[in-house]
């Protein structure tokens, strides 16, 4: 570090933009541990010159280890010079956590060649959770194998799909040559492996998107009319929520005194769901009639275009746009949090009573109908195919595992006992697996 630091330490910047892969990438601040994956590479790897899409077949020392080498090596010791060989010379790969001992170290299978190892790793291993995939460094030494380089942030088991495709690539391309993949491969697709890290880590660190069972984005909108009665717009827009009867909607409506309607619910609904196929209908919004007012509630904008085309098309002038106010996806989170920090500040508050049993019963049911329609329905991960589909092949079945441990981690890490409560092994012996 000290001789890097005092002949290469204008070239920091142009070795992260490199090792970014991108002309604008974050700043290194925005990744407070990001050093420990990129300064080895800065140290042994980074060369300005080397082609992009190099043909080595074995890793070479960048140009701080080359200038290193010429001036410094003499004075290395053997353990010292060995360690240094290590970190130019092995390849990096991604490594699945299989077990992890906090403190002590962790047994790890490459993802791509299929070995498995065990490692002392100290501080890093005090973090991991086995299912959680590495991109890593081995540093083999004679009586231990420790990690010479260790990415800060685990990919967790969803991304093992987008390994098994690109290692799915790579075999094709060795068994072109009549032979298996093996630790020269890792080397001539380094870029694309490192591509995989970045991807997964920009993705941590960018802002939760919701999206409502349609795929839209989430966008709140309250849309306010005048009516001409409430009678009047009830009769024109009752038919909007699928299978109900004017009969059904008008049992929780309320009634003036002289028999006319004064206030109803309309679920706006539609038969079936494109995400979950076991739905027979799904609710895209809320409408309330108020006297002479509607107040109509839907979560995207695309669906506020629509409702508002449907109002025009079967009220006309006989309804008023009134007003239309919009909360976004972030400003919503900003105000679920300020209600959560007033409510925490309150004392003495009761505490919620325990969940009827019934309750449970019906949610435990949900849950347990919902893995069994997840395993017949296309995943984007599995191209298109089903769960049940993907198991046939050994790809197939590595992904599948991928998606049920991260299926369990989320189950641990939800606030709700009923979804900790799911045994996703359940899934496993329906598929076999």
């Amino acid at each position: 570090m000290r001789f890097a630091g005092s002949v290469f330490g204008e070239s920091l910047l142009e070795a992260w933009l490199d090792f970014n892969q991108e002309l604008l990438p974050p700043k290194i601040d925005e990744f407070p541990a990001e050093e420990q994956i990129f300064m080895p590479y800065f140290l042994f790897d980074w060369d300005p010159d080397r082609p992009a899409r190099s043909r080595a077949k074995r890793r070479k020392p960048g140009i701080v280890a080359q200038a290193f080498l010429e001036k410094r090596a003499a004075r290395l010791g053997e353990l010292e010079r060995a360690i240094l060989d290590l970190s130019i010379y092995t390849p990096l790969s991604f490594y699945e956590i299989l077990q992890c001992e906090p403190g002590f170290g962790m047994r790890l299978r490459d993802v791509f060649l299929g070995t498995e190892v065990e490692v002392e790793e100290h501080t890093g291993s005090q973090s991991m959770q086995p299912g959680g995939i590495v991109y890593a460094q081995l540093c083999r030494l004679p009586e231990v194998t420790a990690l010479s380089r260790l990415g800060p942030y685990a990919l967790r088991p969803n991304r093992k799909a987008e390994l098994v495709e690109l290692r799915a690539l790579m075999r094709r391309k060795a068994a072109k040559q009549n032979r298996e993949l093996g630790e020269a491969d890792l080397v001539l697709h380094e870029e694309k492996l490192r591509a995989q890290y970045l991807d997964a880590r920009d993705e941590m660190f960018a802002p939760v998107k919701l999206a409502n069972t349609d795929g839209d984005p989430l966008h709140f909108h309250t849309m306010r009319y005048e009516v001409g009665s409430a009678q009047v717009a009830f009769d024109a827009l009752a038919p909007l929520s699928w299978g109900a009867t004017k009969e059904e909607l008008l049992e929780d409506a309320e009634m003036n005194a002289d028999g006319s309607l004064r206030s109803a619910h309309i679920e706006w609904r539609k038969p079936g769901n494109a995400m979950h196929k076991s739905w027979d209908n799904t609710i895209l919004g809320h409408l309330k009639i108020e006297g002479r007012t509607l107040i109509v509630e839907v979560n995207s904008a695309r669906r506020a275009e629509k409702i508002r085309q449907e109002i025009e098309k079967r009220l006309g002038f006989l309804a008023v746009h009134k007003g239309t106010s919009t909360q976004s996806q972030d400003e919503m989170m900003k105000s679920i949090e300020r209600r959560r920090l007033a409510r925490s500040h309150v004392r003495d508050e009761p505490e919620l009573p325990e969940s009827d049993p019934e309750a449970k019963k019906i949610v435990a049911e949900m849950l347990r109908q919902h893995a069994e329609d997840w395993v017949d329905t296309r995943i984007p991960a599995l191209r298109g195919r089903t769960p049940r589909e993907a198991v046939a092949d050994a790809d197939g079945r590595e992904i599948v595992e991928g998606l049920l441990k991260e299926w369990e981690r989320r189950n641990r890490e939800s606030s709700d006992p009923l979804m900790r409560s799911f045994d996703v092994n359940t899934v496993r012996k329906w598929l076999g697996l």
